[in-house]
């Protein structure tokens, strides 16, 4: 199911370009566009006209091929990804607008409306929500009220279910635009009366925390940037969905340290099936591309951090924590480590990982949560 909306998301895309650009499309436009079959071609195009989502502008006369429009070329989704990685029965929706406007009003709303969410984080125009798996009850409606809210998370084999009430706009949302986004597999709508009702599935996905520590030298290198590169490298592999980058100050007073002591990790979203596969691509790629051979990587699978792995984390900017601690931490919380002495550094980064950037870059300010 997931491979024929990803077709369509695809091939509607190329029309909508071609209506734009030409003010309609043949066949031939899209085939060789695709390099797909014309016959194929004909029969995606006869089914999106039965969904009318593709119009005939021109029937075919001779030789003159049939020209066809998309039927709505004005609006495309402002839902650009969405997608789920998974951790225990904690599940991350990841959301990714095509506006900061967009991923603002939903920040708002359903953060006021609570319901099944119990964390909403939001940088431009990335929106990320943690939930339990379960129920729950929010008020939606007009303002005051909240005018949209996810009051429910499921999991059912492989795939992940919200359910989402809304009225208004992000109900226009639900019903045309997030069965467009990358990463949703099907959009199902129900009968609510005044308020709109779906559910949005979407694959389980696993949640890759990698942490990365001494990859450079004093004449060259920054491990930062070698983290960046490690996430576009890893974000070109079709199995992968690049998620974000942080960059984490350490105790900034050892001597050994090549400038200001930071660390970096990465996360990402994964295909289950094809974890160990990423995860010895990662370990190849830092150590060809490393500058030192203390390099470190730490790889862990979901995104909740037990206190004592955070406590480590935070210990490790004030601080000299030694190898063994590490080792052990790592041990504790099934991170599997690889490398030299940057071990201590990259267990230390995703002991970090959810922290505010405020933390993250000064080692001098405690967070209100536990340390």
């Amino acid at each position: 199911m997931a491979g024929v909306i990803e077709k369509r998301r695809e091939l509607l895309s190329i029309m909508r370009e071609y209506t734009l650009e030409n003010g309609f499309f043949t066949i031939n436009d899209i085939a060789d566009a695709t390099e797909i079959a014309r016959s194929t071609i004909q029969d995606w195009i006869n089914r999106l006209v039965t969904e009318k989502c593709v119009a005939i502008k021109e029937e075919k006369k001779g030789r003159a091929p049939a020209k066809y429009v998309t039927t709505n070329v004005v609006m495309t989704s402002s839902c650009r990804r969405i997608f789920t990685t998974t951790d225990g029965d904690w599940v991350a929706i990841h959301h990714q607008c095509m506006s900061t406007g967009c991923a603002a009003f939903c920040e708002y709303h359903h953060r006021l409306a609570g319901g099944i969410i119990s964390e909403v984080k939001r940088n431009g125009r990335i929106l990320v929500e943690y939930a339990r798996l379960g129920t729950a009850v929010s008020d939606i409606g007009l303002y005051p009220k909240p005018a949209v809210g996810v009051t429910g998370v499921r999991r059912d084999g492989e795939s992940i279910i919200q359910t989402i009430q809304c009225v208004g706009g992000p109900a226009y949302s639900l019903t045309d635009m997030m069965a467009m986004a990358v990463g949703v597999c099907e959009v199902r709508l129900t009968d609510g009366g005044n308020i709109t009702e779906g559910e949005v599935i979407s694959q389980a996905l696993t949640h890759l925390v990698i942490g990365l520590d001494d990859t450079d030298t004093k004449e060259g290198g920054a491990t930062f940037a070698l983290a960046l590169g490690l996430l576009q490298y890893l974000g070109k592999m079709r199995e992968v969905i690049p998620i974000g980058h942080a960059v984490a100050m350490l105790y900034p007073y050892l001597d050994e340290c090549t400038a200001g002591n930071s660390c970096s990790f990465i996360e990402i979203a994964v295909n289950p099936d094809a974890v160990d596969h990423v995860i010895e691509r990662a370990v190849r790629f830092i150590e060809t591309e490393s500058l030192s051979k203390e390099w470190g990587i730490a790889v862990k699978m979901g995104f909740v951090i037990s206190k004592p792995l955070r406590r480590f984390g935070l210990a490790a900017r004030e601080r000299v924590v030694t190898a063994d601690m590490a080792e052990t931490m790592a041990d504790s919380e099934n991170i599997c480590i690889f490398g030299g002495n940057g071990r201590i550094g990259a267990v230390a980064a995703i002991g970090l990982s959810r922290e505010d950037n405020t933390i993250l870059l000064n080692p001098g300010k405690s967070p209100d949560s536990d340390a």
